[in-house]
Parts: C-alpha cells; structure tokens; sequence
C-alpha cells in the first residue's frame, strides 16, 4: 500500500487534460474544541464512504493521528476502498500556539502512528493554521504536500504553489459552503478554476453544539447530498477527481 509519487501542480490544470478537484476531508472528533465526541467518524464516515463508491470517487482523508488508537477500524475502512490517508496532526492542537518543537513532536507523533496503515506523504493543519518555519520540519519528516492554505484565509492563497521543497494545495472554500441550498452552492463552483473540497464527518450528522450553535447550524444529511450533487455538477463540466497523490503523480 505504499506509493512514492511526486507532483508539482498549477492552477490552470494538468496540461490540456482540463480542470481537476480533489474531494477532501478533515477526520477528527465532533467540532472541535466544543465537543469531543466521536459520532461524525462513527456515523457519517460510514455514509460518506458509502457515497463516494456510488459516485466512484476517491478522496484524501486528512486524519487525526490518534484515530489510529480511538478508531483503527475507520482508517481500515477508508484504506479498504481505496482511499488516501494524509495527517491532520495528532490531537487537533493547533500548531501556531505550540512551541516550536511541541509543534514538530505533534506532526512526527501523527506522522508515526498513520503510517503503520499507508505511506503518508500529504499533511492539514488544524484550523488551516501552519505556521511557515513548520514547512521544512514537515519536509524532513517525508511530506511532500501540504493543504493548510485556503482561498478565504489570510494570506489568501489561490495558486498552487511549491514552498521550502513542499507543495502548497490550497483550500477552495470553508466547509460550511456545503450547508448551503444547492442553487447558491452550485454559482460558487464555476467551470474554470481547480477545486478543493473539504469537509468534515461530523458535518453530515445532525449533532447540537450549546456553546457554538453556529457550528453546527444546518449540518445533516443534506451536506451529504449537496456533496454528491457538486460531484455530478462539476463532472458534467468535465471535471476529473484526484486526490493528492494522484495530483502528485500526474506531473
């Protein structure tokens, strides 16, 4: 199960292949740090792997390292139906307010414990918050990609870009765009530009955070089917799917 493939990317595409997005998800427990339950990797990882084989998509799940204790069975599910495994960190810690080596500890703990399962060469900083001086740490640690910038995120970083000898695939829109009816979902995904799609688990469980309703306001099943009806919509306009190492190896 283990690939070495490397990839530089621009935002134009593959050449005259045409346009790719990369569905991607962040594994980590409930809304974090409000809720610390389990219920989105327990209950919708389940419904969106059963999704992705009916649309015959292969995705990049960004993982907490710790899953590889809490729930080894759901990398095993996500590893079995031909999935990528990239880290999210070990615990969901942000990175920008550890010590420098807390920091580089975090990621080498999360790296170790998910490679036991897959080759990980791609990484997510919780909260899209990786400070800079962490990229040639990830570099020496093997990994060759990083998705921690974002198109909505200072500093607003829309190109795919190679930064320290790692190549930077940024975030297209925050997640909770998905929550959206689908006729405003639909006019912010125009033909052109490369897509990256994040989601989390938990976000298509119906799941009640008192201390901040906002996060999961309109959550449920319907953030599940507006995510199969964007996959059909974007290949209509002759889309391809890719997930990370896929994108690398294209080169």
């Amino acid at each position: 199960m283990r690939v070495e493939v490397e990839r530089r990317a621009s935002e134009a595409g593959d050449g005259d292949e045409g346009p790719w997005a990369m569905v991607t998800f962040d594994v980590e427990m409930d809304a974090p740090p409000y809720m610390d339950g389990w219920r989105g990797v327990d209950e919708g990882l389940p419904a969106i792997l059963e999704l992705l084989e009916d649309k015959g998509v292969k995705a990049t799940f960004f993982t907490l390292g710790i899953l590889a204790v809490r729930r080894p069975r759901a990398l095993e599910a996500i590893l079995d139906l031909g999935h990528e495994l990239g880290s999210h960190g070990l615990d969901h810690r942000r990175l920008d307010r550890l010590p420098f080596r807390d920091a580089i500890y975090n990621i080498w703990s999360s790296l170790r414990l998910l490679r036991e399962y897959y080759d990980v060469v791609s990484f997510r900083a919780p909260n899209l918050k990786l400070p800079l001086s962490l990229l040639p740490a990830l570099r020496l640690q093997g990994v060759r990609v990083d998705s921690s910038a974002a198109w909505y995120k200072p500093p607003f970083r829309f190109n795919t870009t190679m930064e320290y000898g790692v190549l930077r695939v940024p975030v297209s829109y925050p997640s909770s765009v998905l929550r959206l009816p689908w006729t405003t979902l639909k006019s912010l995904f125009r033909p052109g530009p490369n897509y990256v799609i994040l989601l989390h688990p938990w976000e298509v469980v119906r799941l009640k955070c008192s201390i901040r309703p906002d996060l999961t306001m309109g959550v449920g099943g319907g953030v599940l089917r507006n995510l199969g009806r964007l996959i059909d919509h974007l290949r209509s306009h002759g889309y391809r799917f890719k997930t990370v190492r896929e994108l690398l190896a294209s080169s």
